[in-house]
Protein backbone atom coordinates (compact mmCIF):
# COMPACT_ATOMS: atom_id res chain seq x y z
CA UNK A 1 0.00 0.00 0.00
CA UNK A 2 2.89 2.41 0.76
CA UNK A 3 4.65 1.09 -2.02
CA UNK A 4 1.90 1.96 -4.65
CA UNK A 5 1.10 5.59 -2.57
CA UNK A 6 4.93 6.56 -3.15
CA UNK A 7 4.83 5.10 -7.06
CA UNK A 8 1.00 7.50 -7.17
CA UNK A 9 3.24 10.63 -6.11
CA UNK A 10 6.22 10.46 -7.73
CA UNK A 11 3.74 9.64 -11.13
CA UNK A 12 2.33 12.99 -10.19
CA UNK A 13 5.24 14.84 -9.31
CA UNK A 14 6.64 13.75 -13.00
CA UNK A 15 3.36 14.45 -14.42
CA UNK A 16 3.34 17.84 -12.76
CA UNK A 17 6.87 18.68 -14.20
CA UNK A 18 6.12 17.59 -18.04
CA UNK A 19 3.09 19.94 -17.99
CA UNK A 20 5.69 22.96 -16.19
CA UNK A 21 8.31 22.21 -18.80
CA UNK A 22 5.30 22.24 -22.27
CA UNK A 23 4.96 25.30 -20.64
CA UNK A 24 8.33 26.61 -20.67
CA UNK A 25 9.16 25.03 -24.05
CA UNK A 26 5.61 26.88 -25.93
CA UNK A 27 6.64 30.20 -24.54
CA UNK A 28 10.39 29.86 -26.26
CA UNK A 29 8.43 28.67 -29.31
CA UNK A 30 6.04 31.97 -29.16
CA UNK A 31 9.30 33.83 -28.44
CA UNK A 32 11.09 32.55 -31.76
CA UNK A 33 8.04 33.32 -33.70
CA UNK A 34 8.25 37.07 -31.94
CA UNK A 35 11.62 37.88 -32.02
CA UNK A 36 13.85 37.90 -34.78
CA UNK A 37 16.39 40.38 -35.48
CA UNK A 38 19.27 40.74 -37.36
CA UNK A 39 22.12 42.24 -35.77
CA UNK A 40 24.54 43.15 -38.84
CA UNK A 41 24.24 44.08 -42.46
CA UNK A 42 26.74 41.50 -43.60
CA UNK A 43 25.20 38.35 -42.20
CA UNK A 44 21.37 39.36 -42.53
CA UNK A 45 20.65 35.89 -41.94
CA UNK A 46 22.09 35.57 -38.34
CA UNK A 47 19.18 36.74 -36.17
CA UNK A 48 19.43 37.42 -32.82
CA UNK A 49 16.13 35.36 -30.97
CA UNK A 50 15.15 34.94 -27.53
CA UNK A 51 14.37 31.65 -27.19
CA UNK A 52 16.97 30.59 -24.64
CA UNK A 53 15.32 33.07 -22.52
CA UNK A 54 12.52 30.68 -20.88
CA UNK A 55 14.95 28.10 -20.98
CA UNK A 56 17.14 29.30 -19.11
CA UNK A 57 14.97 30.36 -16.26
CA UNK A 58 13.31 26.74 -16.47
CA UNK A 59 16.36 25.37 -15.73
CA UNK A 60 17.35 27.50 -12.71
CA UNK A 61 13.96 26.37 -11.83
CA UNK A 62 14.11 22.51 -12.58
CA UNK A 63 17.69 21.66 -12.78
CA UNK A 64 20.25 21.54 -15.29
CA UNK A 65 19.01 17.93 -16.74
CA UNK A 66 15.29 19.16 -17.01
CA UNK A 67 16.78 22.59 -18.90
CA UNK A 68 18.44 20.63 -21.32
CA UNK A 69 15.53 18.59 -22.15
CA UNK A 70 13.50 21.70 -22.81
CA UNK A 71 16.35 23.04 -24.69
CA UNK A 72 16.16 20.06 -26.67
CA UNK A 73 12.48 20.16 -27.72
CA UNK A 74 12.48 24.06 -28.42
CA UNK A 75 15.68 23.60 -30.74
CA UNK A 76 13.80 20.55 -32.85
CA UNK A 77 10.78 22.78 -32.82
CA UNK A 78 13.00 25.62 -34.17
CA UNK A 79 14.81 23.04 -36.56
CA UNK A 80 12.00 21.63 -38.07
CA UNK A 81 9.31 24.52 -38.52
CA UNK A 82 11.24 27.96 -38.15
CA UNK A 83 14.10 27.77 -40.84
CA UNK A 84 16.48 26.24 -38.01
CA UNK A 85 18.39 24.35 -40.97
CA UNK A 86 17.47 20.94 -40.36
CA UNK A 87 18.69 18.57 -37.69
CA UNK A 88 22.45 20.50 -38.18
CA UNK A 89 21.01 23.58 -37.28
CA UNK A 90 19.03 21.69 -34.06
CA UNK A 91 23.09 20.25 -33.35
CA UNK A 92 23.95 23.96 -33.58
CA UNK A 93 21.97 24.95 -31.02
CA UNK A 94 21.45 22.67 -28.95
CA UNK A 95 25.01 22.18 -27.93
CA UNK A 96 25.57 26.03 -28.19
CA UNK A 97 23.07 27.27 -26.02
CA UNK A 98 23.65 23.89 -23.48
CA UNK A 99 26.49 25.41 -22.82
CA UNK A 100 24.86 28.42 -21.91
CA UNK A 101 21.76 26.69 -20.30
CA UNK A 102 23.73 23.77 -18.23
CA UNK A 103 26.63 25.84 -17.24
CA UNK A 104 24.27 28.49 -15.80
CA UNK A 105 21.63 26.00 -13.70
CA UNK A 106 24.82 23.70 -12.70
CA UNK A 107 26.93 26.46 -11.10
CA UNK A 108 23.43 28.42 -9.82
CA UNK A 109 22.11 24.85 -7.64
CA UNK A 110 25.74 24.41 -6.39
CA UNK A 111 25.94 28.47 -4.82
CA UNK A 112 22.40 28.94 -4.22
CA UNK A 113 23.50 32.74 -4.54
CA UNK A 114 22.80 36.10 -6.25
CA UNK A 115 27.07 35.43 -7.23
CA UNK A 116 26.29 31.73 -8.31
CA UNK A 117 23.54 33.43 -10.76
CA UNK A 118 25.77 36.08 -12.26
CA UNK A 119 28.97 33.97 -12.13
CA UNK A 120 26.96 30.41 -14.10
CA UNK A 121 25.34 33.46 -16.61
CA UNK A 122 28.60 34.54 -17.32
CA UNK A 123 31.00 31.29 -17.86
CA UNK A 124 27.58 29.86 -19.86
CA UNK A 125 27.48 32.73 -22.22
CA UNK A 126 31.66 32.62 -22.40
CA UNK A 127 30.87 28.86 -23.21
CA UNK A 128 28.55 29.23 -25.86
CA UNK A 129 30.76 31.68 -27.67
CA UNK A 130 33.49 29.32 -27.72
CA UNK A 131 31.16 26.67 -28.69
CA UNK A 132 30.37 28.71 -31.47
CA UNK A 133 33.96 28.81 -32.98
CA UNK A 134 34.77 25.15 -34.08
CA UNK A 135 31.24 24.59 -34.66
CA UNK A 136 31.00 27.20 -37.32
CA UNK A 137 34.14 25.53 -39.22
CA UNK A 138 32.90 22.24 -39.01
CA UNK A 139 29.14 22.56 -39.53
CA UNK A 140 28.97 25.70 -41.66
CA UNK A 141 31.90 25.14 -43.60
CA UNK A 142 30.97 20.76 -44.32
CA UNK A 143 26.94 20.68 -44.00
CA UNK A 144 26.07 24.33 -44.92
CA UNK A 145 28.87 24.64 -48.09
CA UNK A 146 30.01 27.85 -46.87
CA UNK A 147 33.94 28.63 -47.86
CA UNK A 148 36.34 28.22 -45.31
CA UNK A 149 38.39 31.01 -46.18
CA UNK A 150 34.94 32.97 -45.61
CA UNK A 151 34.03 31.65 -42.12
CA UNK A 152 37.69 32.84 -41.32
CA UNK A 153 37.35 36.22 -42.82
CA UNK A 154 33.56 36.79 -40.85
CA UNK A 155 34.62 35.10 -37.61
CA UNK A 156 36.30 37.93 -35.79
CA UNK A 157 34.23 40.98 -37.02
CA UNK A 158 30.80 38.73 -37.17
CA UNK A 159 30.46 35.51 -36.04
CA UNK A 160 32.00 35.84 -32.50
CA UNK A 161 30.47 39.19 -31.65
CA UNK A 162 26.87 38.02 -32.53
CA UNK A 163 27.12 35.34 -30.02
CA UNK A 164 28.46 37.41 -27.57
CA UNK A 165 25.67 39.70 -28.36
CA UNK A 166 23.17 36.75 -28.10
CA UNK A 167 24.23 35.01 -25.42
CA UNK A 168 25.13 37.98 -23.59
CA UNK A 169 21.67 40.18 -24.21
CA UNK A 170 19.84 36.41 -23.20
CA UNK A 171 22.24 36.13 -19.96
CA UNK A 172 21.30 39.53 -18.43
CA UNK A 173 17.28 39.11 -19.71
CA UNK A 174 17.07 35.79 -17.84
CA UNK A 175 18.61 37.61 -14.79
CA UNK A 176 16.67 40.65 -14.43
CA UNK A 177 13.34 38.20 -14.90
CA UNK A 178 14.62 35.74 -12.86
CA UNK A 179 15.13 38.00 -10.42
CA UNK A 180 11.79 39.81 -10.58
CA UNK A 181 10.04 36.31 -10.34
CA UNK A 182 12.05 35.62 -7.08
CA UNK A 183 10.92 38.67 -5.73
CA UNK A 184 7.34 37.67 -6.50
CA UNK A 185 7.95 34.76 -4.35
CA UNK A 186 4.64 33.50 -4.70
CA UNK A 187 5.05 32.61 -8.19
CA UNK A 188 8.04 30.22 -7.17
CA UNK A 189 5.87 28.86 -3.88
CA UNK A 190 3.00 28.05 -6.22
CA UNK A 191 4.42 26.28 -8.52
CA UNK A 192 7.17 23.94 -6.13
CA UNK A 193 3.94 23.35 -4.20
CA UNK A 194 2.20 21.84 -7.65
CA UNK A 195 5.34 20.10 -8.22
CA UNK A 196 5.78 18.36 -5.07
CA UNK A 197 1.98 17.83 -4.37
Amino acid sequence: MVEQTVKQNMSRRQTRILVHSAMWVALSVVLIMLVQIPLFAAAPWMKYDMADVPVIIASLYLGPVSGLLILAAVSLIQAMYFGGDGIVGFLMHFLASGSLVFLTAFIYRKKQSLGGLICGLFLGAVAMVAMMIPMNFIFTVHFFGVPQEMVKEMMIPVIIPFNAIKAGLNAVISFAVYQTLIKRSAFFDFTKQQINK
